[in-house]
This record gives C-alpha cells, sequence and structure tokens, in this order.
C-alpha cells in the first residue's frame, strides 16, 4: 500500500534546464506531462512549477537557491529518489499553505461535490491525492455516505466535518487520515471501521476530554486512544471496534453480530493488553430494526468495561454500557 501524500526535500542546487532535463522530461517520456504554470502565485522567495501527466497525476515543485520541494501523487523521478519525505507538518508554513490551495482547487474541480466540505477536504487531502487511494478514498465518501447505512451523502459529511472542524485531532491528522487506506482496492468495511474512530473521537471530544490516538502499550500492540480529561483527573485508553452488519456477515442476527465482533477483539488485542482499556462497539452501520434489537437485549460483549453505541449523523448519538466506564459520556450520548 502507497502513503500518503508527501513532500520530498532536496538540498541541491535546481535551475530551469536542470528541472526540464531530469524531473519533466522524465515524466513526459513515461506518461506523458505537461509543466504549467500553477494555480497560485507561488511562496515569496521561491519558484514553482506544476506537472500535470497524461493519467491525470499531479506533482508540484518549488524551489530556490537552497532548497527545494518535490509533491506528487504521480512516479518520482531518479533525480529524488533519495530525498527524505516530510509531511504537509514538517515543511515550511509558506511552502504547505501554497502547495494545499493548489490541491484544493483541483479537488473542487475533480469532485465538486467536496467542495463545501473544507475541513474534511483539508484533513483528508493527503489521502485524497495520494497515488494508489485517491480513487478509491473518494468513492467511499461520495457513493457510501462515510459508512451510514440510511443517511444521504451531504447528511455524512456534515456529520464528519462538524467535528474535524473542532480541530481535536489536527495535530494527528497524517496518524488519522492515513487509517482510511491508501489502496487502490476498495474495502467499504475496513474504512467503515475507520471512520468509527473518528466517531469515537467525536463522543470523548464532546465528553470533554482531549484524544491522543495510537497508544503504545507493554504487549507491544498500540490502542486506538488515550482520553486525557481536561481537568487533569486519570487517563483511559480506549479501543473500537465495529460490527459488520447481519446482512453482511454469517451472524445472521444483530445481537450474534455485536457478540462476534468484540469476541475477536477481546481474546485479541484486548486480552493480551491485560484489562484496563474501554472497549467501543460501534453500532452505526445498524439499520434502525437491528439497532432496536441490540438495546432490547443490551447482549455482553466479553469486556468490560464496553460503551456499545450507535451513531446518527445528524449527531445523536445512543449507547448502553457494560461494566463501570471510567469516563463521563453524559454530556456526548444517550444512554438507552
Amino acid at each position: 500500500m502507497a502513503s500518503p501524500l508527501r513532500f520530498r526535500r532536496s538540498t541541491e542546487r535546481w535551475d530551469d534546464d536542470r528541472i526540464t532535463t531530469e524531473l519533466y522530461s522524465h515524466l513526459d517520456s513515461n506518461l506523458g506531462a505537461r509543466s504549467t504554470t500553477p494555480h497560485y502565485v507561488e511562496p515569496n522567495g521561491f519558484e514553482a512549477r506544476r506537472f500535470e501527466m497524461d493519467n491525470g497525476d499531479v506533482a508540484l515543485f518549488v524551489w530556490n537557491d537552497d532548497l527545494a520541494y518535490w509533491l506528487g501523487n504521480t512516479e518520482t523521478p531518479p533525480a529524488l529518489w533519495r530525498t527524505n519525505k516530510h509531511t504537509f507538518d514538517e515543511v515550511p508554513y509558506p511552502i504547505a499553505r501554497w502547495s494545499q490551495r493548489e490541491l484544493l482547487a483541483d479537488l473542487a474541480v475533480e469532485s465538486p461535490w467536496l467542495a463545501e466540505y473544507d475541513y474534511l477536504s483539508w484533513f483528508f487531502l493527503p489521502v485524497f491525492f495520494s497515488k494508489d487511494g485517491r480513487e478509491t478514498s473518494r468513492a467511499f465518501f461520495r457513493k457510501y455516505a462515510a459508512g451510514f447505512p440510511d443517511a444521504t451523502r451531504d447528511e455524512a459529511l456534515s456529520f464528519y466535518e462538524r467535528f474535524l472542524s473542532t480541530g481535536a485531532l489536527d495535530d494527528y491528522r497524517y496518524t488519522m487520515a492515513s487509517k482510511l487506506g491508501t489502496s487502490e482496492c476498495f474495502d467499504e468495511n475496513r474504512m467503515s471501521s475507520t471512520m468509527s474512530e473518528f466517531t469515537v473521537a467525536k463522543v470523548l471530544t464532546d465528553a470533554g476530554y482531549d484524544v491522543e490516538p495510537e497508544i503504545e502499550v507493554t504487549t507491544g500492540h498500540s490502542l486506538d486512544f488515550r482520553a486525557d480529561p481536561r481537568d487533569g483527573d486519570q487517563s483511559s485508553l480506549v479501543e473500537v471496534t465495529r460490527p459488520r452488519p447481519p446482512t453482511r456477515r454469517a451472524a445472521d442476527t444483530p445481537v450474534a453480530a455485536v457478540r462476534e465482533t468484540a469476541e475477536t477483539k477481546t481474546n485479541g488485542q484486548l486480552s493480551e493488553h491485560g484489562g484496563g482499556a474501554v472497549l467501543f462497539v460501534d453500532c452505526t452501520g445498524f439499520r434502525d430494526d437491528e439497532w432496536a434489537a441490540v438495546v432490547g437485549e443490551q447482549p455482553g460483549v466479553r469486556h468490560r468495561p464496553a460503551v456499545v453505541f450507535r451513531a446518527r449523523p445528524s449527531g445523536h448519538i445512543e449507547a448502553y454500557e457494560k461494566g463501570s466506564v471510567p469516563l463521563s459520556l453524559n454530556r456526548a450520548l444517550e444512554w438507552v
């Protein structure tokens, strides 16, 4: 699987002749390329070139006498193979801002349905323009409403736009966005499970916690989040799982789907961790009648403490708990 979009940083000297010979000519001979003027004025003190390939790939190159940065979802010319990679947060702000404006302008043309969701577009930009995952990641939001089974695309995107615009996950943008996947192979279940982590992050944030993803524990595993109360009280570790709806799995009832999925998680990662983490079981993919069956029985999930919940794109979230959950969630959801 290719990685999310990142810069390559060169400390060698570049000029127009070398750029044409070692970058443009390579791209043109292999893919067919045009060297064009960028949409926006280059950062102060830099020059910039834009390359557009016949297959839809794009690359940006910006340079001055001391440094150069390459950003593209196409093949990397050999002259840049030994350069180091950097995220948007790891390059000078003017470079990051200019390049993101360039790509967001492209995104508005290529996927105009994303145009009004500024924060979601920005947050997932490293995936929306990744080499292999740009089609699959956009398709997941466009065709599958980000994993909501009975919602419109706009309802689903508005749900995550409202949360992401709080900035709660800005510091972990690459960590979280890359979980959506940068593969050419479309996997709705995996992508939906990724969005469950965003939903749990929303619950924790709305409840008054700061969240940090990918917490390494002594077993060598990583748990999905640490939730830090803003009053300085004790932190809690959180793991998230998402049952596939019974219509899409061997388990023929909603209750069985919840139990089997949670059992897989508790027999693996959580059992080796030795307890203490809160398991969130996300039933957002369940239809109304399926969720009603789960609420009616409120099955255990072979792990305590646990929160079994279902979110709607309106922002309404229902849940029940098993065991003594060391998190105060009343502000973020409705207990049923």
